[in-house]
């Protein structure tokens, strides 16, 4: 008798070991994936790639950072349901009709909506740099930097010296980088702020087997936190391409960054704080961290962190709250536009509502293949009475919305899956019409450059280009 299985003998253990591991992916998509698509084409994949397809959603198709959120939590003994806002009369009359959407994001967050803020927005890194520089070369106690691109250009070597500099002087300085935007492999940005003796961590970068789950989910939060007092949020990274007058070699790009003074700075740091803890176990808590944030503007502001945790769908759910409750006019700006269906069924019913609705698009992004998939959706917003409008070059990366020139929302999170669903993000929600203002007039000034996209040009497509996009928009759950 031969001493190895047969031929026959290994297809059936090779089946039944198919057949189970896919069972058992089945019976876990099933209780845990609320997202029917994404659910079918979980299932749809287990089943038709034997072996590899099981391999694939343990790897990536696994919430694990839910669960162990979810254990942290229970530690702390937070994250029990609040009754809802208490309702402050000042802080009503600044939401005036939107104040249902104080409560919903009170609700979802769990953060007080706090008054007594100041935005002031920054375009491009012509204007954030120096003002982020400024704040980091005046820094008395502490530094938190959280971004998910750190190049090693002259932007980042600027931003590596002042670091360096806070600390030399007794700056308690920590500086947060993703582990896959800011080099998986290679990291020159992580060596330099080393060799500097700034303390830098990467968040979920691993080389051991058993943490690489964890590589779909990036942190994609743009956060500069300074002496608890002065905070930056927006979608700027620190490289030399968000400069304009220096002509970058792979720029220039569009962006928007907000320097914040104020109570809400705290709800900033804290979300910084979060993070650190997550990826290096060090608690922020020395009096370096905890300095109390004083009035400084008339704006209501409020802290919405969200990702693939405990704030699963929080992000998504609060936009739902806005476009519901807008009477008049919905404005968005975004890079990347590929929401869920439930997000373009409210744009449609609130402009077939009465409800001006303006998206503003680049014409291409620095991913076509993201393109193509909202290619295959735009007719629908467009049927409806929606606005979309077309940005030429320099790629506009801003994120920004407006509703009813009252609340405003910016930060770091695109309006397609990943950001939705995947990536840990941070935004802040802003009610006051003079910010609004400013906002819309940053919106009318990129609009009055775009150009509108018509049904024609939807249904002008050629029938490959069609289906190209139709197969691309089939990805929408991984995009």
């Amino acid at each position: 008798m031969s001493e190895f299985p047969s031929a026959d003998l290994q297809a059936f253990v090779t089946a039944a070991v198919h057949v189970a591991a896919a069972t058992l992916v089945t019976l876990h998509v099933l209780r845990r994936n609320l997202q029917v698509r994404s659910a079918a084409g979980w299932i749809g994949i287990v089943w038709l790639s034997p072996l590899l397809g099981s391999a694939v959603y343990y790897l990536l198709g696994i919430n694990r950072v839910s669960r162990r959120a979810v254990r942290r939590r229970r530690r702390r003994g937070a994250g029990e349901p609040r009754a809802g806002a208490a309702r402050d009369a000042a802080a009503e009359a600044a939401c005036v009709h939107l104040w249902p959407l104080a409560l919903l994001i009170e609700r979802v967050t769990h953060e007080p909506l706090a008054p007594g803020n100041s935005v002031e927005p920054l375009e491009n890194g012509d204007a954030a740099y120096p003002a982020m520089l400024a704040a980091i070369d005046g820094a008395a106690k502490s530094v938190a930097l959280s971004t998910y691109i750190f190049r090693a250009d002259s932007v980042g070597r600027a931003f590596v010296a002042a670091l360096a500099r806070a600390r030399a002087r007794g700056v308690e300085v920590r500086v947060l980088l993703d582990g896959m935007g800011s080099g998986y492999f290679w990291s020159p940005a992580r060596r330099e702020l080393a060799r500097a003796g700034v303390p830098v961590a990467r968040f979920f970068h691993t080389w051991v087997p058993w943490r690489m789950p964890y590589l779909n989910m990036r942190l994609h939060k743009k956060l500069l936190i300074v002496d608890g007092r002065v905070g930056f949020v927006g979608g700027i990274n620190i490289g030399a391409e968000n400069l304009h007058a220096a002509r970058a070699p792979h720029g220039p790009i569009c962006d928007l960054h907000c320097r914040i003074e104020g109570p809400v700075v705290r709800q900033l740091l804290a979300s910084f704080a979060e993070d650190w803890r997550f990826e290096t176990g060090e608690a922020l808590d020395e009096e370096a961290w905890c300095a109390p944030a004083a009035a400084a503007g008339a704006v209501w502001a409020r802290g919405i962190s969200s990702g693939p945790d405990e704030d699963l769908m929080r992000l998504e759910t609060i936009i739902m709250g806005a476009i519901g409750v807008a009477r008049s006019c919905i404005r968005i700006v975004t890079p990347y536009f590929l929401p869920e269906q439930t997000l373009l069924t409210a744009l449609s019913l609130a402009a077939l509502r009465g409800v001006t609705v303006e998206i503003l698009l680049p014409r291409r992004s620095n991913h076509p293949f993201m393109d193509w998939a909202a290619w295959a959706q735009h007719g629908f917003l467009l049927e409806s009475g929606c606005a979309i409008l077309l940005s030429d070059r320099p790629f506009d990366h801003s994120k920004l919305m407006t509703v009813d020139g009252i609340w405003t929302l910016f930060g770091s999170a695109n309006w397609d899956a990943r950001s939705l669903r995947l990536n840990f993000e941070y935004n802040v929600g802003a009610f006051d019409p003079a910010l609004a203002a400013r906002m819309d007039a940053l919106i009318d000034r990129k609009i009055a450059t775009a150009k509108p996209l018509t049904l024609r040009m939807i249904n002008g497509r050629s029938l490959p280009v069609k289906v190209r996009d139709a197969l691309a928009r089939l990805f929408l759950p991984y995009l």
